[in-house]
């Protein structure tokens, strides 16, 4: 079969990868057309705070209770039709909620919603690292970076849905339909069968079972992925809110700190499989985490509004490879049945995107929003002191 001159691959792989890519794209923009109508939801069901954010929890409720299941889902039906299923599943629900009569309806079709996202999740990680194990090379980075372009584009249609005073129905209907279309074209291009003949779990003598080291890799590789979840978090829940309430920047100057940060873990994504391929997981996150810590410490030790931008930009660049280059890594634990370690940490990960905000909180009401965003800076120090459970360069 002739190279594709794009980029050596077999044609295939080429169409599996863009295949592949679809499946990011189209979960990173499904829940994100959703988000901005947050606000009107709340105000049509009558919801007080307590009320909405009890509702919202739901989704991460719903992740969490049905994520572990997603290892053994992908081994009896494969991770393409697993993927298909629970995008369509995710669409419906998120239609459900837009549309609930009442908040506990809104509440229980998030919850069905963040248990199919969390099953998606698994599903086109192990799609995605069985095509890599096919390329010989890292491209995990720039499918995770098709997923940020997804949210991006997402949260433009949601918001140009309400400029537009597009019903929500209207909307969101159009939108779970086009994208369930992306992910059906897909799916024939994507790699069907079993996942795991190729997979270093394939390798491992039959009856032994993973030693003591294991688990502690996975531990230290949780740790990796918390850290960058973290400074996902930092962006997402208190930049705005930091730079406009601590800092006096105007609303629309406040929200370039969050836009920093996705934007520079966007561009470091799309540059991180080749840097990857070049130094090796393990030198990349360490660079990382030291980018992360000296860009965001100076900035809140230094606190000015354009420092802090600059330092969230630093974050977000500094963590972009070290959520995909800890699924890696869980994924090929040797003794453990393939998809377990990959379920385990993404699982786990959750919890992290759980409890950061939490402290976050705990920690600026106690003392100020200037001390709670250290998170950030310790997330990079995390990042140097376990980046060694990480690959060095591949020969």
């Amino acid at each position: 079969m002739a190279p594709d001159p794009l980029d050596g691959a077999d044609a295939p792989d080429s169409r599996a990868r863009i295949a592949v890519a679809a499946l990011f794209f189209t979960n990173g923009a499904l829940f994100a057309n959703l988000l901005p109508r947050y606000p009107e939801i709340k105000a049509d069901l009558a919801m007080s705070n307590a009320g909405y954010g009890g509702a919202i929890a739901s989704f991460s409720a719903g992740a969490l209770l049905a994520g572990l299941s997603a290892a053994a889902l992908i081994r009896r039906f494969d991770s393409a039709r697993v993927a298909l299923a629970t995008t369509v599943a995710l669409a419906v629900f998120i239609v459900c909620a837009a549309l609930a009569p009442a908040p506990l309806l809104f509440a229980a079709a998030l919850f069905i919603a963040g248990a199919a996202d969390a099953i998606t999740d698994v599903a086109q990680n192990v799609n995605g690292l069985r095509l890599q194990r096919s390329y010989g090379r890292s491209i995990i980075n720039s499918l995770h970076a098709v997923w940020a372009m997804g949210a991006i584009l997402g949260g433009l249609m949601g918001a140009a849905a309400i400029a537009l005073h597009v019903p929500r129905a209207v909307h969101l209907g159009v939108a779970a339909a086009v994208f369930c279309g992306v992910v059906a074209v897909a799916y024939p291009h994507l790699l069907h069968g079993p996942d795991h003949d190729d997979h270093p779990a394939a390798r491992h003598p039959a009856g032994v079972g993973p030693g003591p080291l294991v688990y502690l890799s996975l531990l230290a590789l949780v740790g990796i992925a918390i850290a960058g979840a973290t400074v996902e978090d930092a962006g997402s829940s208190w930049a705005t809110l930091y730079l406009r309430d601590s800092l006096g920047a105007p609303g629309p100057l406040a929200v370039l700190g969050y836009v920093a940060l996705v934007g520079f873990m966007f561009v470091g994504r799309l540059a991180g499989d080749r840097l990857v391929d070049r130094f090796g997981e393990r030198a990349v996150a360490r660079t990382g985490g030291f980018i992360t810590v000296a860009g965001m410490g100076a900035a809140l030790a230094m606190p000015s509004v354009p420092g802090t931008i600059a330092g969230f930009a630093a974050a977000g660049l500094g963590v972009a490879t070290a959520v995909p280059a800890a699924m890696r890594a869980a994924d090929e634990l040797p003794g453990l049945r393939a998809g377990t370690g990959l379920t385990a940490l993404t699982w786990l990960m959750r919890l992290g995107f759980l409890g950061a905000p939490l402290i976050v909180g705990v920690v600026a009401d106690a003392t100020s929003l200037r001390v709670g965003l250290l998170s950030v800076p310790v997330a990079g120090l995390a990042l140097l002191a376990l980046a060694g459970v990480l690959a060095t360069r591949r020969q």
